[in-house]
């Protein structure tokens, strides 16, 4: 593996102050918070999210902040309006990769599609950067893709990636381990592919999109995060 399962570490996290400034609206037969579709559909980035879901604030927040640098921004509801409650393994044996998958690929592939967007790049983080990383492929639809803190994430899937991607790790997480790093760097490396590593000290799992930003250490990483993550789509 190049991440491991989820944990209860994915379960916690705070949330983010602020006011939405997007909407939500049924897309390829998702219910989608959608911003920025002011700037039309040249560039696009989908956020695929964490077992809270795509009504928590705070993916919300980051969709309105990468609007800012005129994006069309997408937050597609992969998990059916079912965000983690109690238990986490009953949670995950209902959003099996058989499950989630088939939500996921035809509302990425519609998308290149239909929209036909000049760049279309993607963030995922944690549960949502296993399904990013299987449409980095080849012929995948995504031309670069952002993860954070990923988990279910198979070598096989790392040996598959064909396209630009950039991966924001954090110094404690028992996830997305050393190991795991290192050996996720290393077939990046074999594969000649386009990459690039961020490790963030004094900072868990989660912590790109749910820290704790009363924590200044917390929060320098969190911004710092999606700061490379736009300098990297800006490339392409």
């Amino acid at each position: 593996m190049a991440s491991n399962p989820p944990g209860e570490c994915c379960t916690k996290g705070s949330l983010h102050e602020g006011t939405p400034k997007g909407k939500n609206q049924t897309i390829f037969g998702l219910d989608t918070y959608q911003v920025g579709q002011e700037h039309g559909n040249d560039r696009i980035i989908v956020i695929l999210t964490d077992i809270m879901g795509h009504n928590n604030i705070n993916g919300k927040l980051i969709a309105d902040e990468l609007s800012n640098y005129k994006y069309q921004v997408l937050i597609p509801d992969i998990i059916l309006n079912d965000p983690i409650k109690g238990d986490l393994s009953e949670w995950l044996s209902k959003h099996s990769a058989e499950v989630t998958a088939p939500i996921v690929d035809p509302f990425l592939s519609s998308i290149k599609k239909d929209l036909k967007p000049k760049f279309f790049g993607a963030i995922g983080y944690c549960f949502g950067a296993k399904y990013l990383v299987q449409n980095l492929t080849k012929d995948g639809p995504l031309d670069a893709g952002a993860i954070a803190h990923p988990s279910f994430v198979s070598i096989e899937e790392v040996k598959a990636i064909a396209k630009p991607i950039i991966i924001s790790a954090a110094e404690i997480d028992p996830i997305f381990t050393v190991e795991l790093r290192h050996q996720t760097e290393a077939e990046l490396i074999k594969l000649g592919a386009r990459f690039q590593i961020n490790l963030y000290s004094g900072v868990s799992h989660s912590f790109a999109n749910r820290g704790d930003v009363s924590d200044p250490i917390v929060k320098y990483a969190k911004e710092r995060a999606l700061v490379e993550q736009i300098s990297f789509f800006s490339q392409y």
